[in-house]
């Protein structure tokens, strides 16, 4: 792994930037017609990528994020929340001409459907990325990609220009909602060097019917790629090398951003050249420990609390 450079950021995010109202309960099926008494509703932040940031900001990164909100409430509180959390948003782009996104996300302590406003979120184009905050930072992500219909034409090129600069690139890519899983994908992943997908998106963007070969043939491509298996843990992969981990027992509440939140943890291990078992384990503690708390980043973990969850194998 290249030497850490002098920079401002530990951690780049390009990214989606949306609220999430988060409705939960036990049985969460609504049906025309008729009024569903819920346990609890919480407003809060939401996006792939600003949990991810946020996670990562939570574990001691100093975090940097190029996305895009309106000029409403719901984008200045989005704001006001990033800041709070120690993620630095003056790169963020306030444009009138556009409503914030918002989801609507019906969570039970198993699973989670979501409605989406998508807004702003796909507002975010390459050429918005100013170059000279590449050189600001030791490490570029992006979450959300099948969402970001603005980045994607240009992404390749500058997830190239950031490697050429010393940077090292990660990508979540998200669910694909027209499933076709490529849109530039492909191209975009010769130049990432970790890569973050499910259990459901890594089989379908690999074209393969399981986890196991969608890993063998992610890897092929990739230097470095995690497998989320939401309960069951993860798998990574890095050259012949493979590892588990299952996650610590958690009482769980909200699911939400629990993905975002290993993506984390894993970066965190990643740059700062821990073992691959090592690393999958605290991503592992860092989704676990995120469930805890209604949101996707009110229960996210400090370092202390994840090794605390990992155990003394860390």
């Amino acid at each position: 792994m290249m030497r850490p450079r002098a920079v401002d950021y530990d951690l780049l995010v390009l990214g989606e930037i949306n609220v999430d109202l988060i409705v939960n309960g036990e049985d969460l099926v609504p049906v025309f017609g008729q009024e569903l008494l819920v346990d609890d509703v919480t407003l809060t932040m939401g996006s792939s990528s600003v949990i991810f940031a946020c996670g990562a900001a939570r574990l001691g990164h100093r975090v940097g994020f190029v996305g895009v909100v309106g000029d409403d409430e719901l984008g200045y509180f989005m704001l006001r929340e990033m800041r709070a959390r120690g993620v630095d948003v003056s790169s963020v782009i306030v444009d009138p001409a556009i409503k914030t996104g918002i989801t609507v996300s019906l969570s039970t302590p198993s699973d989670r459907a979501m409605l989406t406003y998508a807004g702003a979120i796909a507002a975010l184009r390459a050429d918005q990325v100013d170059p000279r905050l590449l050189d600001r930072a030791r490490h570029l992500h992006v979450s959300s990609y099948f969402l970001q219909d603005g980045l994607r034409p240009g992404l390749p090129a500058l997830l190239a220009s950031a490697r050429a600069r010393g940077l090292t690139t990660s990508l979540d890519p998200g669910f694909d909602p027209h499933e076709t899983w490529d849109s530039g994908l492909h191209e975009a992943l010769r130049h990432v060097d970790v890569f973050l997908p499910n259990e459901v998106e890594g089989p379908a963007i690999a074209g393969t019917a399981d986890t196991g070969s969608a890993l063998e043939t992610l890897a092929t491509r990739v230097p470095v790629v995690a497998l989320k298996l939401g309960a069951q843990g993860a798998v990574a992969r890095r050259g012949a090398e493979v590892e588990r981990a299952t996650p610590p027992p958690v009482r769980v509440v909200d699911t939400t951003g629990a993905g975002d939140s290993f993506d984390a943890g894993f970066i965190y291990g990643y740059l700062a050249g821990w073992p691959l078992a090592q690393t999958v384990r605290l991503a592992c503690a860092c989704g676990a420990l995120a469930t805890r708390l209604p949101g996707g980043t009110n229960g996210q973990p400090t370092l202390e609390e994840a090794l605390a969850a990992v155990g003394p194998t860390a």
